[in-house]
């Protein structure tokens, strides 16, 4: 039995599994499956053979079919509608003095529903905007509030390394950046625009060398630790992490910089 994760909404992080039942699937394939909004393309995010039968869980859905042209074809349809959908919420958003900002509009391959995507700073009572769009649309309407990390990834544009920002083109998450990474990478006097991605966050790619930093870390002494070297008594003034070395000043005032390693002999 195998099992994939599929991937059906840009601004969704979640993987929904699917039983995949008469065909060969791959990572990146796009399949037709049902959903709660209904029948919708999505993407093969992995692949995994599972042994015997899943015990514990409700019944899992199977993917439909593999997607064809035609099915790719209804996509781009529906796409060039987009703008037109769009236009209408955000006069419609502005009309009913709604506190938020439509970010995108999606949607389901069987025609069924729309979803409007949005961030707003807060709650939203968005009931009358939903029958309006509803009566007018002559469809099933539904609002998802994503967080303003999701609209960077939807958005896309290029980071401040130019290249394509890496929540849309590479990341199957989004994880919390802490602000722990800055002191651990020796950034705190960096200003904080140069940190932060165009979503106005701290930068994905802060992540993307946690490992490494960590590893230079050890046995490296703190700020402020008194260490032995050429037979005298010294404080830890400076961090050089990346060089593995550090900064010493001795009770004279002398500063010094020394291998972590010779600390050790």
């Amino acid at each position: 039995m195998k099992i994939a994760e599929i991937q059906f909404y840009p601004w969704d992080n979640m993987l929904l599994e699917y039983e995949v039942t008469n065909f060969d699937v791959k990572v990146g394939d796009k399949v037709i499956a049902k959903t709660d909004v209904g029948t919708e393309i999505g993407g093969i995010r992995s692949v995994r053979d599972v042994d015997g039968i899943l015990s514990g869980k409700e019944e899992m859905k199977s993917i439909i079919r593999m997607a064809s042209e035609n099915d790719l074809d209804k996509v781009k349809e529906k796409k060039e509608k987009k703008k037109e959908t769009e236009n209408y919420c955000k006069d419609k958003i502005e009309g009913f003095g709604l506190d938020m900002k439509l970010v995108d509009v999606h949607f389901s391959l069987d025609g069924s529903h729309i979803i409007f995507v949005f961030i707003a700073p807060g709650r939203v009572d968005f009931r009358e905007l939903v029958k309006d769009l509803t009566r007018h649309f002559q469809k099933s309407v539904r609002m998802q509030q994503i967080g303003i990390r999701d609209e960077a990834k939807i958005v896309g544009e290029i980071g401040v390394c130019g290249r394509g920002l890496c929540c849309k083109k590479v990341l199957k998450s989004l994880n919390n950046i802490s602000s722990d990474l800055i002191k651990l990478q020796q950034l705190e006097n960096k200003a904080s625009e140069r940190l932060s991605g165009i979503c106005g966050r701290l930068m994905c790619c802060l992540a993307y060398e946690e490992g490494t930093y960590k590893e230079c870390c050890k046995d490296v002494p703190c700020l402020g630790e008194k260490v032995k070297y050429d037979g005298k008594a010294w404080v830890v003034i400076t961090r050089h992490i990346l060089k593995r070395s550090v900064n010493l000043r001795d009770r004279d005032g002398l500063v010094v910089e020394v291998e972590v390693d010779k600390l050790k002999k």
